[in-house]
């Protein structure tokens, strides 16, 4: 953990931050906007496989979703990941992955992680090629959703980072 994380808290989300982190994901102007009504759910549903970061006052400013694949139980699909504006370049998101790792590998015998990437989301190609590099997972990506199955206009493909497996 770096000094600049140091005065962050990261943990489950509880359904009161469902809220701040639609407002977090409307204002990235990168992540796929939900309705406010499925960031509450999410809170409530799978906040033990998700986590937010949380300021000295207890304020949300970043998160990740994420849930237990039904058919593949060691996995985790992380769905989004954002970070306030004001608080990017802190090592925010690094720190996140890496703590809600720790916590589903040990909670729920995750070993591997898998989340999708749009081409040129460099952001999020480097935080998932770093989580990899750190951690002494292979990592492989294949496209998982071309662009062909989105019925509403035009979308980027949606590739699949498939990491591990983790020791953590």
């Amino acid at each position: 953990m770096t000094a600049a994380q140091a005065d962050l808290q990261i943990d489950r989300p509880a359904v009161a931050d469902g809220a701040a982190l639609w407002r977090i994901a409307r204002d990235s102007e990168a992540l796929d906007l939900n309705s406010s009504y499925s960031y509450l759910l999410w809170c409530r549903d799978f906040a033990g496989t998700s986590a937010v970061a949380r300021d000295e006052r207890g304020e949300p400013v970043g998160f990740i979703t994420g849930y237990v694949r039904p058919d593949r139980p060691h996995t985790l699909l992380v769905w989004q990941v954002a970070v306030d504006d004001a608080q990017r370049g802190r090592g925010i998101a690094a720190a996140l992955l890496d703590g809600l790792a720790a916590r589903v590998c040990g909670e729920y015998g995750v070993t591997g992680i898998e989340t999708t990437i749009t081409p040129g989301n460099t952001a999020s190609e480097r935080l998932f090629g770093s989580f990899a590099e750190r951690h002494g997972a292979a990592l492989e990506r294949e496209v998982l959703f071309p662009t062909s199955l989105f019925p509403d206009g035009p979308h980027d493909p949606e590739v699949l980072y498939r990491i591990g497996p983790l020791s953590l």
